[in-house]
């Protein structure tokens, strides 16, 4: 492979690594930093930045709402949004009931507007279809966060928090080209999710681009629809076509309890596989080491939390503690880690159950 792809390659993963970094620097945003007490000799000590971003403020009410919790990682979204609320006395956050209907959810989002709320946190059904009532708040004076999954118009949204999806496919293909090695003739399948996704296109991206700079390609693919039905029934018949496998990339770890239950059918167990989400379970049977599964790609379920985190400050008026500029930023997107037998123990305490 030239090295012209190899390195755009890891141009990549240093963008991931970047946007890891600013991750870093936004969970640091609202902690109290207490300055150093200067020295009482020689040279005046530097300079520390502080902040009181968690001293309590005006009072924030925050509408958040959110697709139906019908599975694992969307359940853990709400749950985390809630309890980021709850560590603060002036966040009254108003959680509307999860839906995949998105009129339903258009007309939640009206209600906020109605009812004069500060803020609104939204992981929107379909984003598009969530933009126009999005603006209305806008243009109402109402801050919004938008979550996961994009709005098509940049007026709708004061900023946005999203995961990695392209990244997630790098890492899971970069990880695969790691313990491959020279193996040229590797087979290598994918589990993909639903494929008319944009989320699931951009994944399938970042673990062919990934693969490519090893000399690696997906020889088998099948999609399922992140069940843990589809999960079973996609990879059934992938090991039914594919008689001899290497590696196999997972896209989601809660359709990833179907596969494992395909693969336990079928008696296979010449290949490892890599999941993707970071589930708790999938971390626990890493940690076991007693499956296929020897890897996961994270894919952060505390969006929503970061979400109102972001609206608490720009409400406020408050800037990030960590940065140089003023004000939150447009966009946050979060670092998608692999997670091995290595580290886990790192990941699971903030893991979500499938």
């Amino acid at each position: 492979m030239s090295a012209r792809t190899r390195t755009s390659v890891r141009r990549r993963l240093t963008l991931a690594t970047v946007a890891l970094t600013s991750v870093a620097l936004f969970a640091s945003a609202c902690t109290s930093n207490t300055p150093e007490a200067e020295e009482t000799g020689g040279a005046a000590a530097a300079p520390v930045a502080s902040s009181d971003n968690d001293a309590t403020g005006d009072k924030v009410v925050i509408g958040f709402s959110a697709p139906a919790a019908d599975h694992g990682w969307m359940g853990a979204i709400t749950k985390a949004a809630q309890a980021e609320a709850d560590k603060y006395d002036d966040v009254d956050l108003k959680v509307a009931e999860g839906t995949n209907d998105v009129n339903l959810q258009i007309s939640q989002i009206e209600t906020f507007i109605n009812d004069g709320v500060d803020a609104i946190v939204i992981l929107p059904f379909d984003g598009a279809a969530l933009t126009e009532v999005a603006t209305d708040a806008m243009e109402a004076g109402i801050t919004v966060i938008n979550v996961d999954r994009e709005f098509s118009s940049p007026f709708a949204a004061r900023a946005t928090v999203l995961g990695d999806n392209y990244g997630m496919g790098v890492s899971a293909g970069t990880y695969i080209c790691e313990q491959l090695g020279d193996n040229k003739e590797a087979v290598v399948a994918e589990i993909a999710g639903i494929d008319s996704l944009p989320l699931t296109q951009d994944r399938s991206k970042g673990f062919a681009d990934a693969l490519e700079g090893c000399g690696l390609e997906v020889s088998n693919r099948v999609a399922a629809d992140f069940t843990v039905q589809g999960g079973e029934q996609a990879a059934s018949n992938l090991l039914q076509a594919a008689p001899k496998i290497d590696a196999i990339w997972n896209h989601d770890d809660d359709q990833g309890i179907g596969v494992l239950s395909a693969i336990d059918a079928a008696g296979r167990d010449e290949f490892f596989m890599v999941g993707g989400a970071g589930s708790k379970d999938v971390m626990e049977d890493i940690k076991a080491g007693d499956t296929v599964l020897q890897a996961t790609v994270v894919y952060p379920s505390t969006q929503a939390a970061d979400g109102v985190k972001l609206a608490r400050l720009a409400v406020q008026g408050k800037s990030m503690s960590d940065l140089a500029s003023m004000g939150v930023p447009r966009q946050v997107q979060l670092y998608a880690p692999v997670v091995t037998k290595d580290n886990v123990d790192e990941y699971l305490p903030s893991a979500f159950q499938s």
